[in-house]
């Protein structure tokens, strides 16, 4: 028999036997702390990691599993993430008195590993600590950025891109031939859709057209976008338990964090230099200003403003992230839930019919356009696949495949 290792397996015995003890120790001390309006915990906490295993799994989905708690423990109840003492909400009236009346108590945002290597270091505004420069750039981004004036001068942008939009399915079913009902993949056209939204008024760039790519740059932005989205909503052993985040490293996920950050600011800081660029050579029109032709604007115009050019990135980073997926996904579940309930399809297409009528198309929404332009149903007429996707936006995990046909006038798609 060997027992060259003995001591090794001695040591690591001892060692979990002391981690034992002082978890059981700093158990004993938080309960006895605990106030009685402290709120309640589900039980099978284990030592370091606390209630993490509850959560992890290959099939499980987050809101499923806090929603499960929820019906047992309450609308409000807390984990213990590691090293981390987390209050979870599941109520939106809980959830509206946290971010109104008390938002000062709920202002403070966690660091997250994902957050610190492809967000500036916290220079996005959605992660940026309560302070100075977050009050700065909340201010900068409501008041000259998302007001209703800028907004209104944009509003072109989402107009024409819904045009499109429809304009292309129109083609496509014209291609297939008049009295044909072809098959399309919403999602992937959504998703090109507000892309196309987001990234012309972020940066007055059109990525998608048809369909396809316009160019590499546009190829790329999409991959990292996807990426981000990805890395963003991943567990990371260092977010909850420090001493192990050595493990990050070892699974990859943190050179690949790294990957896509640089990616995404080789985009960024192109965009930046081209907007600098125009700006030397000729003045901007107003209605040609996007979002970040007035950052550089302040930022030149106003030193007081603080505004660096990692400031005018995030920003720009944030607005995209913000922009990309959730109007896809949005989207997505609104025709899938209709197309499962035709009587309420219906009812939508004859309330539309009703006030706009049929010799003319509603304006720039896409929902009520797409229900008004065309007849949408099922291939075969199966129901559709309701399955969920993990990530932070809730998508849906498989295509959304239609079938459609126009059902108003040809000249209106023109």
């Amino acid at each position: 028999m060997e027992f060259s290792n003995l001591p090794q397996v001695i040591l690591l015995c001892g060692l979990i036997f002391f981690v034992t003890v002082l978890w059981r120790i700093f158990s004993i001390y938080a309960q006895s702390n605990k106030n009685g309006y402290s709120p309640p915990e589900p039980a099978g906490a284990w030592p370091i990691i606390g209630h993490l295993h509850l959560l992890l799994g290959a099939n499980k989905l987050l809101h499923h599993v806090f929603g499960a708690m929820a019906d047992k423990l309450g609308p409000v109840f807390s984990l213990q993430l590691g090293i981390h003492n987390t209050l979870v909400v599941s109520s939106w009236e809980v959830a509206k008195e946290c971010f109104t009346v008390q938002d000062k108590v709920f202002s403070d945002r966690p660091t997250t590993l994902a957050v610190k290597i492809m967000g500036y270091d916290r220079a996005m505004l959605g992660f940026l600590p309560n302070g100075p420069e977050w009050r700065n750039l909340r201010k900068l981004v409501m008041v000259e950025l998302l007001s209703n004036r800028r907004l209104d001068k944009l509003k072109h942008i989402p107009e024409s891109e819904v045009n499109l939009f429809v304009r292309g399915l129109y083609g496509l079913w014209k291609s297939k031939g008049e009295g044909s009902v072809p098959v399309v993949e919403l999602t992937e056209r959504f998703g090109d859709l507000t892309t196309n939204v987001v990234v012309r008024m972020v940066a007055g760039k059109r990525y998608f057209c048809d369909g396809g790519f316009k160019n590499e740059e546009a190829r790329r932005f999409q991959q990292a976008t996807k990426n981000f989205l990805h890395l963003v909503g991943l567990f990371m052993v260092s977010d909850v338990v420090p001493l192990f985040g050595w493990i990050d490293s070892l699974t990859g996920y943190k050179g690949k964090m790294k990957k896509t950050a640089k990616e995404m600011d080789s985009i960024l800081e192109g965009w930046m230099k081209e907007h600098q660029q125009k700006r030397k050579l000729s003045s901007i029109d107003e209605l040609e200003q996007d979002f970040m032709h007035v950052m550089l604007s302040i930022q030149e115009s106003d030193p007081s403003a603080q505004i660096s050019d990692t400031a005018v990135k995030g920003t720009c980073l944030t607005l995209l992230i913000g922009g990309y997926d959730t109007a896809m996904v949005t989207l997505t579940w609104a025709v899938s839930l209709l197309l499962n309930n035709r009587h309420v399809l219906r009812k939508v297409q004859d309330e539309l019919e009703k006030h706009v009528g049929r010799d003319r198309q509603v304006l720039h929404l896409t929902l009520a356009r797409l229900l008004h332009g065309f007849e949408l149903g099922t291939v075969l007429d199966m129901p559709i696949d309701m399955t969920e996707g993990p990530g932070i936006t809730n998508p849906k995990a498989t295509p959304l495949e239609v079938t459609f046909r126009p059902r108003l006038d040809p000249s209106l798609y023109i």
